[in-house]
């Protein structure tokens, strides 16, 4: 997907967690906020249904998921979790709708990569989805039609809308590295491919027909199989950063890669000068050599992860303060 690595998206924009349970108020800030790139808020205060992983489920085509006291796992039919996962993302959609009115440009919204998903939920046996390769497959091509679905709802609701598609991978370095434990918790599912991995990816990329990036709060960072499986751009916690990944970082953005830095605290904490939020941007750009006019052209700034955990105050000021640092990447560039 080359050539959808040079849209001219936004500056900056959300993960896309936000604190509290009211689905106006963190659409208004999403779209009064971030006016060049806002995004789909989830709401994960609101319970089961409304955290990333509940919300993805409710996306699946003829899958069905419900809570366990182990947590997240797969039934016959839609049950009580999975209707409430539908009425909560059919009022963020109104919402975010509501806001975005005459909208044209990039708009971000968030659901699970098929590897977390699939570490994260149950077979009815209570083992994980991953530890069976055709659960896998199955739970992959399921994803693959439900986000399509919802990537038409949302392009029908705001039809100058450039639908950016992030995939949530949290799980990934560890599903590659063999490091997502058993039910019994003690051992763990064996490492998953990375060729597999990454045709998995591949599939729900092209399928999708548009940009795409996979985010990661996770330290190691695969990006150079990330590339290859055809994202248009990366999200990660540049405070995770370390010199292994300067290699593929500089090879992905010579190659038109866009970096979604996770360069602002997503929790409570004192916010200074926006441009001491991306220095360690700046200093990557100089240690690689690369071209400082690029800067602002290469990298959008984001909080460091979701900002469910921050007080609704702090979260305002967050996005704001991802703006302007951005600003400051493109005011000055050296």
């Amino acid at each position: 997907m080359t050539e959808d690595r040079t849209t001219p998206w936004g500056p900056a924009t959300g993960v896309g967690s936000m604190p509290g349970a009211d689905a106006r108020e963190a659409a208004k800030t999403a779209a009064g906020t971030l006016e060049s790139f806002p995004f789909l808020p989830e709401l994960p205060a609101r319970g089961p249904g409304a955290d990333m992983i509940g919300r993805t489920l409710g996306l699946l085509v003829e899958m069905y998921a419900r809570v366990e006291p182990s947590g997240w796992r797969f039934g016959d039919r839609p049950g009580r979790d999975t209707r409430r996962a539908w009425s909560w993302l059919g009022e963020d959609l109104d919402a975010l709708e509501e806001f975005t009115q005459g909208y044209e440009g990039p708009l971000k919204i968030q659901a699970v990569g098929p590897w977390t998903l699939a570490a994260a939920v149950e077979l009815r046996g209570g083992e994980a989805a991953l530890s069976d390769p055709g659960a896998v497959r199955d739970l992959a091509g399921s994803l693959q039609e439900g986000l399509k679905q919802h990537v038409a709802d949302v392009r029908r609701r705001i039809p100058g809308a450039e639908v950016v598609l992030q995939l949530d991978e949290p799980s990934l370095t560890a599903v590659l590295r063999g490091q997502i434990k058993s039910a019994s918790g003690y051992r763990t599912h064996r490492a998953v491919d990375r060729q597999l991995v990454e045709s998995t990816l591949r599939g729900l990329i092209e399928a999708h027909g548009g940009p795409a990036i996979v985010h990661t709060c996770a330290p190691d960072v695969p990006f150079a199989l990330l590339r290859r499986a055809g994202v248009a751009g990366v999200s990660f916690d540049a405070s995770l950063l370390t010199e292994r990944d300067e290699e593929p970082i500089g090879e992905g953005v010579e190659a038109g890669l866009k970096l979604f830095a996770g360069a602002v605290p997503s929790t409570d904490t004192a916010l200074s000068d926006p441009a001491s939020n991306v220095m360690g941007v700046r200093t990557l750009w100089r240690r690689l050599g690369l071209n400082p006019g690029s800067l602002a052209e290469s990298v959008v700034v984001t909080p460091s992860c979701g900002l469910a955990g921050a007080s609704p105050s702090y979260a305002r000021k967050a996005l704001a303060h991802c703006v302007a640092a951005a600003r400051s990447l493109a005011d000055n560039p050296e």
